[in-house]
């Protein structure tokens, strides 16, 4: 994860080598206590749920019957359920434990005599940390060099940043702790648990998740859901003994079945296993989930308001644009033509070789691309520079010639070279005209002088030096390649993109325009923003895609502006400054690559290559996982309603006990892996990114969900009933009938799984590449029927007896009334309410 930067002082800080050795010998920089949940743990906690609790019982009622083979049977395959679930359960933390690796914090160390990224946890003692800005502390260490200021409050609860400099004796600052102004070099005197923070408490290096809406509403679901089997499993019973005639035990089995039938104990499963694995799947999108509510977020977000600089744009400068009057020089790769030499000379001589400037490092790759050999070493041949100042925004170097005297070379803001020139008012107004044409298509004009000098004394000032006005060089800061394409897909999603940015109006149009906001960008300034109350600025944001010159303190209110109309937020930011702002926001993104430590550790999502076009393809895969849990909770209630009435009819209407614990648990072994592995990887629709985003209010747990898989399960139970009282009274057969029955009944789980897996396409059109555990689960799914047709001691274990040509016929009209019902209901959901079916 090193990633090298700067060059530093000789002899500061360690080497790699013995890096690595004192990691080794002293262990990573981490508080202990992030260790990962033990399997036993996990188990424990699931044989604590109720359906396991009530399986349990069943089993217990059995060896009180004397059944034990059939006790043996039931609690095998609890077994069975507890492993699957324990695999479930294992992806997500790993899947978690992956999150949290990426979303370690890193540390800038000096090593091998350069600046260089690591995790923070690969700090040592001895390290020497480079301290900035925005920055957390990642081990108590003494000051080398510098002055900052550090927020301590984590340690002393006082609000007021620290003073730390390196001229007092053995100042430490620690880890932790955040850097809120200044720069400073510190030498590492304590890691891991022998910090100050260590001392304090080691639960500070604890990740907490925190459950997310939907996880909380899901519960208080289930809850209610397990208060109302209870009472129809005690109810079922009494009803069996008391009115139906059963036995006791027999009576409480029922009831049992019952109980389980009724509890959808899936729920809190499908949300915790898709929004782990929601946030990994967004993670290989280069962006890092470090609140798992965003990943519900992210599929309503109808207002993307991102920086301009290094988010749509590439974050670097390039010369665009060469104008010498009316003549001008796009470039796009080709030569410059030889008339535009000159100016191209003047201004890399005019740029300093060792400059940080992006600006600066623009002309320098222009020279080194467009120049010779001898123009670049004469460039590089100056001895006299004036530097740029307050009152004038421009610098001049000089370099001798060969024939004696001095070239010299200035640029600078283009009002203050038509100064340095004393050019005319005619001159100055057909420059000016030619800065703003060149503003006006994104480009950050410098303007270009010459003059030479004999050689003797050099003026006080560059305003004495005898120049004149060679040309204009205009740079950009080129849109990202995929940009355009991303704000294309977010405007057909219905998301409306604000760009902000502190350039310029005129500037800030231009890259809008080039990025696809719109052909004709509207746009409101920082001083617009100020002058304005809430309720006007809200208006005005619903007529702009720009905002410029906006300060970082400005973009909260730009949040909350846009939240009071109704709008779901998601805002970029990267500063200290943002962070508020990133808080306030719907969904907070700060920059993983130029951000700081403060910034992301306010938002929820981190864009690892701060790239727009990736925080596009998390927001597209925010959807899928949205309309994939929707799938899942319809299934669910789809496939539990036709169980239930299985369970509870026979004994309101004297027939006998169809369904008994060991059969459902039969049908768990598929309905679990389905619910939470093949329903997470389903496929996207086509339409995901061609509609608008959903209401803020809007939940799986909605009625009309829950209605569309109750009308499914509805006619798969009517289907199925009907079948088993028609099989009873023409044929008196109950061993054919609950054979036909059961068989029928998996069959009508894997057609719900088809049908709910890919809504919007026929079942028999089944989509094998696009979702891998498909294929696994259908022939599951067969395995199953197959071993329960075929294997006679297997058959009577779980209450089956002769399933032989006359049932086959049976199941086979059973599972086609089925098919026809979910295919009939598919097509009247596509065309009356499209939104269900991921349309």
């Amino acid at each position: 994860m090193n990633r090298a930067g700067p060059a530093a002082a000789p002899g500061l800080g360690l080497s790699e080598a013995e890096a690595r050795e004192r990691l080794r010998r002293d262990g990573p920089n981490a508080l202990p206590g992030n260790r990962t949940r033990p399997l036993w743990a996990i188990a424990g906690a699931v044989v604590m749920e109720p359906m396991f609790l009530m399986l349990l019982c069943a089993g217990a009622i059995y060896l009180a019957l004397g059944e034990r083979t059939d006790a043996i049977f039931l609690l095998l395959s609890v077994l069975v359920i507890i492993g699957i679930t324990l695999v479930q359960e294992r992806k997500t933390q790993r899947a978690l434990e992956a999150l949290r690796d990426l979303s370690a914090p890193l540390a800038r160390v000096i090593r091998d005599g350069r600046e260089q990224r690591v995790a923070a946890t690969d700090v040592v003692l001895g390290d020497v940390l480079a301290l900035g800005e925005g920055e957390r502390v990642a081990a108590d260490a003494v000051m080398l060099e510098g002055l900052l200021e550090a927020d301590e409050s984590l340690l002393t609860g006082e609000s007021v940043p620290a003073s730390k400099s390196a001229a007092g004796d053995a100042v430490e600052v620690f880890a932790g702790t955040l850097v809120t102004r200044g720069r400073g070099m510190a030498r590492v005197i304590g890691i891991a648990a022998n910090t100050a923070a260590g001392r304090i408490g080691e639960a500070l290096a604890a990740t907490v998740e925190t459950a997310s809406p939907l996880q909380r509403a899901s519960r208080t679901l289930v809850r209610r859901f397990g208060l109302a089997a209870l009472a129809c499993a005690v109810g079922l019973a009494l009803l069996n003994w008391l009115w139906d005639g059963h036995g006791l035990l027999d009576s409480l089995l029922s009831g049992v079945a019952l109980a389980i039938a009724i509890l959808p104990e899936e729920f809190p499963v499908i949300l915790t296993v898709f929004l782990a694995l929601g946030a990994w799947r967004i993670a290989r999108h280069k962006v890092l989930t470090r609140r798992l509510s965003a990943v519900e977020t992210l599929g309503a977000i109808t207002v993307l308001a991102a920086d301009k600089t290094g988010t749509l744009t590439q974050n670097r400068m390039v010369v665009a644009e060469l104008a010498l009057g009316h003549d001008l020089f796009r470039v796009d790769g080709k030569a410059a033509p030889s008339a535009f030499h000159e100016l191209a000379r003047l201004a890399l001589l005019a740029t300093p070789v060792d400059s940080a400037d992006p600006m600066e490092h623009a002309i320098r790759a222009f020279g080194a691309q467009h120049l010779s050999e001898g123009d670049r070493a004469f460039a590089d041949s100056a001895i006299k520079e004036y530097a740029l100042s307050p009152d004038l925004l421009a610098m001049s170097r000089a370099a001798p010639l060969a024939e004696g005297g001095f070239a010299i070379g200035a640029k600078g803001a283009p009002e203050a070279v038509m100064i340095m020139c004393r050019l005319d008012a005619a001159q100055e107004e057909a420059w000016n005209r030619q800065v703003h044409a060149m503003a006006v298509r994104g480009l950050r004009v410098l303007a270009v002088a010459a003059a030479d000098w004999p050689g003797q004394a050099w003026p006080d000032t560059q305003r004495e030096l005898p120049f004149r006005f060679v040309g204009l060089l205009g740079l950009i800061d080129p849109p990202r390649d995929g940009a355009r394409a991303a704000v294309d897909e977010c405007h057909a999603a219905g998301i409306r993109v604000l760009m902000m940015t502190g350039d310029h109006e005129v500037t800030a149009r231009a890259i809008a325009a080039q990025v696809g906001l719109s052909d004709a960008p509207r746009s409101i300034s920082g001083a617009d923003i100020d002058a304005l109350d809430d309720a006007q600025l809200a208006i005005r944001l619903a007529e702009v895609e720009v905002c410029a010159r906006v300060k970082p303190t400005q973009k909260l209110r730009l949040v909350r502006a846009l939240q009071q109309c109704g709008e779901v937020v998601g805002m970029t930011g990267d500063g200290v400054n943002d962070a508020p702002a990133l808080k306030a926001a719907d969904a907070g993104v700060a920059m993983g690559g130029r951000g700081t430590d403060v910034a992301r550790e306010a938002a929820a999502l981190v864009v690892l290559d701060d790239d727009f076009a990736s925080l596009v393809a998390a927001i597209r895969q925010g959807r899928r996982i949205y309309d994939n849990i929707g799938k899942a909770v319809r299934f669910v209630v789809a496939v539990h309603l036709p169980v239930v009435v299985l369970a509870l009819l026979p004994s309101l209407l004297h027939w006998p006990i169809l369904l008994m614990p060991l059969q459902i648990v039969l049908l768990e072994l598929l309905i679990d892996p389905a619910c939470s592995i093949v329903f997470e990887a389903a496929p996207a629709s086509a339409r995901i990114m061609r509609r608008p985003p959903r209401a803020p209010g809007e939940s799986p747990f909605r009625l009309a969900n829950l209605g569309c898989g109750a009308i499914q399960g509805a006619g798969l139970a009517a289907i199925l009933a009907a079948c088993y009282g028609a099989t009873l009274l023409l044929r008196g057969s109950q061993e054919l009938a609950r054979g036909a029955v059961f068989l029928g009944l998996v069959l009508a789980v894997l057609l719900l799984v088809l049908a709910n897996g890919q809504p919007a396409q026929p079942l028999w059109r089944i989509t094998w590449r696009e979702n891998p555990w498909l294929p696994g689960l259908l022939g599951a799914g067969a395995f199953m029927l197959a071993l329960l047709a075929g294997v006679t001691p297997l058959r009577a274990a779980i209450g089956l007896h002769g399933v032989g040509g006359e049932a086959l016929l049976l199941i086979a009209a059973l599972a086609s009334l089925c098919a026809v019902w979910l295919e009939g209901i598919r097509r009247v959901l596509c065309r009356w309410k499209p939104s269900l079916v991921g349309n």
